[in-house]
């Protein structure tokens, strides 16, 4: 009954010779067979063949079963229209192509992520994924600066909402900012895997529909090479999507990610938020946020904390000395 069928179809192999001589017997004599689907599902031979026996009117075709196709009976009948394999080269989706090569480029000179480069894994991004690229480098960077030994695997689980999306982009984004902790030379999407692969550091992506806590979370775990690990959990909150973290090695926190902050492991007990903040004073750093995590009171505990410049290396160092703290890290993102 139809005037004109189309394909719309991939090429398997339930839709090889689809439409067949058998199928063309079928068809009044006035229809128009167009396929720009792929080549082998409209069978050639005998669509010229019922076109020459005027069963069907006419075909358009820009797919073949053999391309580059230079020779084929559908060539020598007027009412066929072809073209090779490029029949969407329309001046409209041209311009389409242009404007979007246009904005991969000002991207690309922005040093930001060109989604659709041959050499990036990230693929097409879901929009509710992009904000959490920013947040999964973030937490890259943390983890290294945190981290007690060298690193040899990078993993990233994404729990919550976010996991029931195409999530592999954060797997590349939580590399790129743990090996900018460790390299000097900058690190892009593109060269993170090469500088991974030299270093022998491996990286996964699990995915975890369950979330306690929070509707969507990603942390990044680092496998040490002493056999220890370090993670680190964030999410983002709010109309203004504000990254936090939200722990650090087991301790729970619920700290904006700034572009200074510290870190401090201890064994809680009064006066070491007294003895860092007078140390961060006569340094002149001003604190911004702080936040202390512990298991119970007595116990390992960790203080985070945001501040509005750089902590130097010597000021670390002597709040480590003077609170007895195991470890003391500070981390700059800029």
């Amino acid at each position: 009954q139809s005037d004109f069928i189309t394909i719309h179809l991939p090429k398997t192999a339930e839709t090889k010779g689809l439409i067949s001589d058998e199928a063309l017997k079928k068809v009044k004599p006035t229809v128009h067979i167009i396929n720009a689907a792929r080549g082998g599902i409209v069978d050639e031979a005998a669509l010229a063949q019922a076109i020459i026996e005027k069963r069907v009117a006419g075909a358009g075709i820009d797919v073949f079963e053999t391309e580059p196709c230079t020779d084929s009976p559908l060539f020598a009948l007027d009412s066929v229209v072809v073209t090779p394999h490029l029949g969407a080269s329309t001046d409209e989706a041209q311009e389409k192509a242009g404007i979007a090569v246009a904005k991969s480029v000002r991207l690309a000179l922005a040093g930001e992520l060109v989604p659709d480069a041959v050499n990036i894994k990230g693929g097409h991004i879901p929009e509710d994924v992009k904000p959490y690229m920013a947040l999964a480098e973030n937490l890259g960077e943390v983890a290294v600066a945190v981290a007690a030994a060298p690193i040899s695997a990078v993993e990233v689980v994404v729990f919550g909402e976010l996991s029931e999306s195409d999530t592999k982009v954060l797997e590349l984004s939580a590399l790129k900012g743990a090996l900018a902790g460790l390299v000097h030379d900058p690190v892009s999407y593109v060269n993170a895997p090469v500088i991974a692969g030299e270093r022998g550091i491996v990286t996964t992506l699990i995915s975890q529909v369950e979330s306690p806590d929070h509707r969507s979370l990603v942390q990044v775990r680092l496998a040490l090479s002493n056999g220890a690990s370090t993670t680190v959990s964030g999410t983002v909150t709010g109309p203004k999507m504000v990254e936090k973290i939200v722990e650090v090695n087991g301790f729970d926190v619920d700290l904006p990610i700034r572009d200074h902050m510290a870190f401090f492991q201890y064994s809680d007990r009064p006066g070491v938020i007294g003895i860092v903040g007078r140390l961060l004073g006569e340094a002149s750093i001003n604190v911004a946020e702080m936040q202390v995590g512990r298991a119970a009171a007595g116990e390992n505990a960790l203080m985070a904390l945001t501040v509005d410049t750089s902590i130097p290396a010597a000021v670390i160092d002597t709040i480590v000395n003077e609170t007895g703290a195991d470890t003391g890290r500070a981390v700059d993102l800029v």
